[in-house]
């Protein structure tokens, strides 16, 4: 029997990069307790849209109209009693804003479309749901690369390289988020952080498969010898957005297998 405090029947989350690898596994999750979900996101396909879940084109990297998308969301939806950010929009030469070869103008673009526009999406919810005096938990997505550097000995042999960006982006949010635990603890919003280690799947910025050398580099690197499977992230995400986590709020839960542990 599930515990009451994890049930988010008729609960209001907003959930941005719905259709990502992660945000699939959440939707489902989230659904099957109780959720009412408006997924966020700029895919082209839509899935999951049956009861209680629903889809509106977000694309948030258009940050200067950030500001008026939300507050037509929250007129036709609701306010939300959950803001979960899955996405992470890249730039088309992601994959090469490594040390030796990045421009300045890519690692501008990838922290406005990414880190600022995190920020400034949940700052914007955040301020709304301070006015009308409501509950709210905003949950952020990072990566053990913003609290550890990338080890680059699990790219040997490969054609992935380290990722400045990356660090930059990730970081920035885990720091950012407490700050605004800090700040709207009063007002009765949580804002947490799941770090997240590598996940079995498509390599970061590409439809291609990662090669069978990472995934054995990154295995021989982790105390459980293996990448997380996409399905093993959103139950963490669902505790903070549900009431069993009623007193978590600045915190960073980490789930990566132990990767950040020695």
């Amino acid at each position: 029997m599930i515990s009451k405090k994890f049930l988010l029947n008729k609960k209001n989350i907003f959930l941005i990069g719905g259709y990502g690898l992660i945000g699939k596994e959440v939707v489902k999750l989230f659904l099957s307790h109780g959720a009412k979900i408006v997924i966020l996101d700029n895919a082209k396909k839509k899935l999951f849209l049956k009861k209680n879940c629903f889809y509106s084109y977000f694309d948030c990297t258009e940050i200067d109209v950030l500001d008026e998308k939300i507050s037509k969301l929250v007129k036709k939806f609701g306010l939300p009693d959950a803001l979960i950010n899955c996405s992470y929009p890249r730039s088309q030469d992601w994959s090469k804003i490594n040390f030796s070869s990045a421009k300045l103008s890519s690692v501008k673009e990838n922290i406005d479309s990414n880190l600022i526009s995190q920020a400034w999406i949940s700052r914007i919810v955040a301020e709304k749901i301070k006015k009308k005096k409501k509950k709210c938990s905003i949950v952020h997505l990072s990566s053990i690369y913003g609290v550890v550097g990338q080890d680059p000995e699990i790219y040997k042999n490969t054609n992935m390289r380290e990722n400045l960006v990356y660090s930059l982006i990730k970081g920035g949010i885990i720091n950012y988020s407490r700050l605004m635990a800090s700040y709207y603890g009063k007002y009765n919003i949580r804002v947490n952080t799941v770090v997240i280690g590598g996940i079995r799947g498509h390599v970061a910025g590409s439809k291609n498969k990662q090669s069978k050398i990472f995934i054995k580099n990154y295995s021989q690197r982790t105390p459980l010898k293996r990448l997380a499977n996409p399905d093993e992230i959103a139950p963490s995400i669902l505790f903070l957005a549900s009431d069993a986590s009623s007193y978590v709020t600045g915190s960073v839960l980490t789930v990566d297998g132990g990767w950040t542990a020695i």
